[in-house]
């Protein structure tokens, strides 16, 4: 009797134990308590409050109130509430697109017969920015940071069909708390102003929404409403935490990317043969202008070899190549003239595509009338010229890289690194690119222009009229046999006075710049403070590439 009895209260644990729990959890999950019931809020004032109730309400004040770097953007939020109704929509059916391939991934596994959206709304609550701080930048961007909190209503409703029994997921009461960074780059005169929109967290977000599975909320099983969270602000912030950023194009970058100079030309005229004769004992004053397409840099020229049609200069140049795939190299002989304009004996053009890098190559071209190749008059002998040919590409350029990927783009780091010190040794290109300055200002007249001086060599800027705060926008270019480690670079803001009159030229300050840092570095973009001027100041972009 006392085993049969022992024997039936095991099997009541056994069997109560379990069906104890089951029936507990469901009601744990469906029974509304007192604290899912909706109430009105009590709202009380802050006079009222004492310090405890303070202290617990300092988190929910908005940034633009505890920091003054923070604007605040009421506007903004009034904007995106206006707009809701219809960013509701385009989001879901950006969601919609984005999610269904991935949907029919699943189909066929695990017996999953369907996976679709039964319902797809964001709610009527769009979220709010609390705070909007805004950075200024050396470089052509636009650098901002929200704060934005959005307590949404969304209804989405996912149906799994597996084994022909559908079993709905809903997500529901979604909040977000995040702090990310946008970046508007670059600035560009196309719009919308700006061709890539690059998003970092600068914080891990705050992120809680509820789960529900056959309509009981499975967030409320203890311990893995915790697990669940934690889960979603790690792989948030393992993929767009600072430094890690996503990046969205905006605008087609062959549309509005700003070519710079990714290798070195040299070029070297060695003779011509059989010239027209253009002077009256039959014979020519030859130079020769060479050029690459695309460029607004001066024609580089040869010396004037007089009274001969068959000239030797044996002269060597450098021009900077953008893109080696498209770009041409133009040659026009011309005859040279005392008195009037002079003549051009003949030209031709040569691809630059044709050249292997780093290798010499020996053309011989015959000079034509014009480049039209349907033109019945190229057909006469012009003569030729012959020349030596070598492209050498940028250490970084060397190698040829794929194109630009569609879509989003996951950056690992928005930090870039300097070349190492290895790939500063050598013939090189500097740039040097004159943003603007600020507060300069003449005693006379305001028409600020730039000269930039290295190694005897003067270039100018464009003159900006009427203005303190003028803007060039001017890259100028310098081709050197060795980096410049040892040297600076003068940069002197000038004005000129318009009209004819005594003083028409003014110093309005000017800097030297110690050139080592751009070797090393590659790179260096600040603004200096003008010597002899009182608050002017110049901003300037210099950069070194080596060959």
């Amino acid at each position: 009797m006392g085993f049969l009895s022992s024997l039936l209260g095991v099997l009541g644990f056994g069997i109560g134990l379990p069906f104890g729990l089951v029936v507990g959890f469901y009601f744990f999950i469906y029974s509304e308590s007192e604290e899912d019931v909706v109430k009105d809020p009590v709202i009380r004032s802050l006079c009222e409050l004492d310090t405890v109730g303070l202290e617990e309400l300092m988190p929910e004040i908005p940034p633009w109130v505890k920091n003054p770097d923070y604007d605040r953007v009421d506007w903004l939020n009034k904007f995106i509430s206006d707009m809701w109704p219809f960013l509701d929509k385009a989001i879901c059916s950006i969601i919609r697109s984005t999610a269904e391939p991935i949907f029919a991934e699943y189909i066929g596994k695990f017996k999953i017969e369907a996976i679709e959206f039964k319902k797809l709304s964001l709610g009527n609550l769009p979220p709010t920015i609390h705070g909007m701080k805004v950075f200024e930048t050396n470089e052509r961007e636009l650098v901002m940071e929200p704060a934005i909190r959005w307590a949404g209503n969304p209804n989405i409703i996912v149906a799994v069909t597996i084994s022909s029994i559908q079993v709905k997921i809903q997500l529901v009461d979604l909040q977000v708390f995040a702090a990310p960074r946008v970046t508007l780059k670059p600035l560009v005169p196309t719009i919308p102003c700006f061709a890539n929109i690059v998003v970092s967290l600068m914080k891990k977000p705050h992120i809680d929404f509820g789960l529900k599975v056959l309509g009981g909320d499975i967030m409320s099983v203890p311990g893995l409403y915790r697990y669940i969270q934690e889960t979603i602000k790690k792989e948030v912030a393992s993929l767009y935490l600072w430094p890690k950023s996503l990046e969205i194009p905006v605008l087609d970058a062959s549309t509005v990317a700003i070519k710079k100079p990714v290798g070195i030309l040299h070029v070297k005229v060695v003779r011509a043969t059989k010239l027209l004769k253009m002077d009256l004992l039959g014979l020519s004053d030859p130079y020769v202008k060479l050029s690459l397409s695309g460029e607004k840099l001066p024609a580089k020229k040869t010396t004037i070899k007089k009274k001969t049609l068959n000239p030797e200069w044996n002269e060597e140049f450098k021009l900077s190549v953008k893109d080696p795939q498209s770009q041409m190299l133009h040659i026009n002989v011309f005859d040279w003239d005392k008195v009037g304009s002079h003549d051009r004996l003949g030209t031709q053009i040569f691809p630059l595509k044709l050249l292997t890098p780093n290798e010499l190559k020996e053309v011989t071209l015959d000079l034509l009338k014009d480049t039209g190749v349907t033109d019945p008059h190229n057909k006469k002998q012009r003569g030729q010229i012959l020349l030596e040919l070598t492209y050498a590409p940028f250490r970084e350029y060397h190698d040829s890289f794929s194109g630009l990927m569609d879509g989003y783009t996951k950056k690992d780091s928005i930090i870039d690194r300097a070349p190492s010190n290895m790939s500063s040794m050598g013939a090189g290109l500097l740039l040097v690119t004159v943003q603007g300055a600020q507060d300069v200002e003449g005693s006379r007249h305001n028409n600020p222009y730039v000269l930039v001086i290295f190694r005897g060599e003067m270039k100018k800027s464009k003159i900006m009229k009427k203005t303190r705060n003028p803007l060039w926008n001017e890259e100028f270019q310098f081709l050197l046999e060795e980096p410049p480690l040892q040297e600076k670079i003068h940069i002197k803001v000038m004005s000129k006075r318009t009209s004819i009159s005594f003083h028409s030229k003014e110093s309005l300050g000017h800097v030297d710049i110690n050139l080592a840092d751009v070797v090393y570095n590659g790179r260096i973009n600040r603004k200096y403070h003008l010597i002899d001027s009182k608050d002017g100041v110049i901003h300037v972009e210099l950069r070194w590439k080596t060959i």
